[in-house]
């Protein structure tokens, strides 16, 4: 990786991990089981779609996981910061094999989908081993909503740092 490209992806990762935490942190909607719903997804989506497997990872998941922290859900933040990484690689790597295929809107609709399930999925195995996995039934349409909301969003953002030159 060349240096100039290096920095990009540090200093990108790091506005961007910022970015995530501010966002998830400045609309909190509480969910029956001591989550909430929040608009961070939408930057998680855009940090896999814009940075390397790598940067992508570490801006989705630490960004997320010190949201988590500064927002007194202390016990989510190891699995958020898992699951929001996770998210962010499938992201990447869904938007890189479909992009050629089927355009980029479309490619960021698909890997987006697939990235929220991932979320969904993640939560609901998390919640499952603290709470039950019957009452983590309740989260999953919380969780679905959050994750419309995040690639419809994100779509949006993306076109928007596209057109401002950010990107």
């Amino acid at each position: 990786m060349k240096t100039k490209n290096l920095t990009y992806q540090i200093v990108m990762a790091a506005m961007l991990s910022a970015l995530i935490c501010v966002a998830t942190m400045i609309i909190k909607i509480p969910s029956p089981l001591k989550g909430y719903i929040n608009l961070g997804d939408c930057v998680v989506l855009v940090a896999g779609w814009v940075l390397s497997p790598t940067y992508g990872f570490i801006a989705a998941g630490l960004g997320s996981a010190l949201a988590d922290v500064f927002s007194g859900y202390v016990i989510y933040a190891p699995a958020t910061f898992v699951i929001k990484g996770l998210m962010a690689l499938v992201a990447y790597f869904g938007f890189k094999l479909l992009s050629k295929k089927c355009g980029n809107i479309l490619s960021r609709i698909i890997s987006g989908i697939a990235a929220e399930f991932v979320m969904i999925l993640g939560y609901f195995v998390f919640e499952g081993v603290l709470y039950g996995f019957l009452p983590s039934v309740v989260n999953i349409p919380a969780n679905a909503v959050q994750g419309v909301a995040g690639i419809v969003l994100g779509c949006i953002l993306i076109k928007i740092f596209e057109k401002s030159k950010i990107l």
